[in-house]
């Protein structure tokens, strides 16, 4: 769970540096994990993470990894 916990810690901090705006990422996180909350009501997967941190996950991904949205 420790290492879980700074995995999720070091992508915040990643997102956030990469970021020109820290409050414009900060709405942007909140909004993903809000739709992705509602989108996801009925799936399985609701429990295993929650949607703030999915949210992060993914929005590092995206920037830094774009070749994962273009496939």
């Amino acid at each position: 769970m420790i290492n879980y916990s700074n995995h999720i810690l070091y992508k915040t901090e990643e997102l956030l540096a990469m970021s020109p705006n820290r409050y414009k990422i900060t709405v942007q996180v909140a909004q993903r994990a809000k739709r992705r909350k509602y989108e996801d009501v009925g799936s399985p997967e609701d429990f295993k993470i929650k949607p703030v941190i999915r949210a992060i996950l993914e929005m590092v991904d995206e920037i830094t990894q774009p070749e994962i949205i273009t496939d």
